[in-house]
């Protein structure tokens, strides 16, 4: 049977402990939650990072590291730090946002493509598309690129073509974000038929967009990523009481829909990449 990987995305910047008390903000919390999520199927964990004390968005280089090495100290998953400048602010973004990937995890996310994002600006200008994969191909790092909508897989084809994102690309389609692609079955066959044809996908779904999009992401031959950067609901008015059973939950469809969850190490070999230490 086709092996799959599960991503778990565990706190992203949005979601609060005043929306669901089980999102996690210190980088202890963060680590135990990926653990958790380990525990139940998942082989990467997608990770930003909090002010501990107050929950909101921070990007210190220190809360990654801990985040990390606390995962590190007590399972194999693969670990991807975000490069997302959607709340960071320096007079040198691009080297700011690289600072996660200088703590070399075997993934970062490489966002391309600006665009209105709910209330802010996403903002991925073009001299960040050359450099960012460039640095990333350098510390051997493989970015995951995340795209919101079909123009931004033209964009990564640009630097894929330019040998600046190794063979096979990884691309995480990101659908139902607002003023993004919307999550409908005929946008993800869309933007899946718009890859190169050497490209490992995985898929996402905003909300109650989540369960849908996992579940066609399977039939359809991608891999799937949950948690609470995505949804904080298990089902229509019921909180997740945690991101591991979010995983549970998808690994349990995994199984139904006869795939099989991969480990880390089996993500690792469909990947193309090597374990950091």
């Amino acid at each position: 049977m086709r092996k799959l990987i599960i991503t778990t995305a565990v706190t992203g910047s949005r979601p609060t402990k005043e929306m669901n008390p089980a999102v996690p903000y210190t980088p202890k919390e963060i680590a135990d939650a990926a653990v958790d999520c380990w525990k139940e199927g998942a082989a990467i964990v997608h990770i930003h990072v909090r002010d501990p004390r107050t929950g909101t968005p921070d990007f210190k280089l220190e809360y990654f590291k801990e985040a990390k090495d606390r995962i590190q100290q007590k399972c194999d998953m693969i670990i991807n730090l975000t490069t997302s400048g959607l709340r960071v602010s320096a007079s040198d973004l691009i080297k700011e946002r690289l600072k996660p990937a200088t703590l070399k995890p075997e993934l970062c996310s490489f966002d391309l493509g600006s665009m209105n994002f709910q209330d802010k600006v996403f903002y991925n200008p073009p001299d960040w598309g050359e450099t960012a994969p460039r640095e990333m191909q350098k510390l051997g790092v493989k970015p995951e690129i995340e795209v919101f909508d079909v123009g931004h897989i033209y964009q990564a084809l640009h630097y894929i073509q330019k040998g600046l994102i190794d063979d096979p690309p990884y691309f995480q389609l990101c659908m139902g974000t607002r003023w993004g692609i919307d999550a409908t079955v005929e946008n993800l066959l869309f933007m899946k038929n718009k890859l190169p044809p050497q490209a490992l996908w995985s898929v996402l779904g905003v909300g109650r967009a989540q369960l849908p999009m996992i579940t066609m992401g399977i039939i359809l031959g991608g891999h799937i990523r949950v948690g609470f950067e995505d949804n904080i609901y298990l089902k229509k008015g019921v909180l997740a009481t945690s991101n591991a059973q979010m995983v549970k939950m998808a690994a349990n469809l995994v199984n139904q829909l006869q795939c099989e969850v991969a480990t880390p190490d089996e993500a690792r070999i469909i990947l193309g990449i090597t374990r950091s230490t």
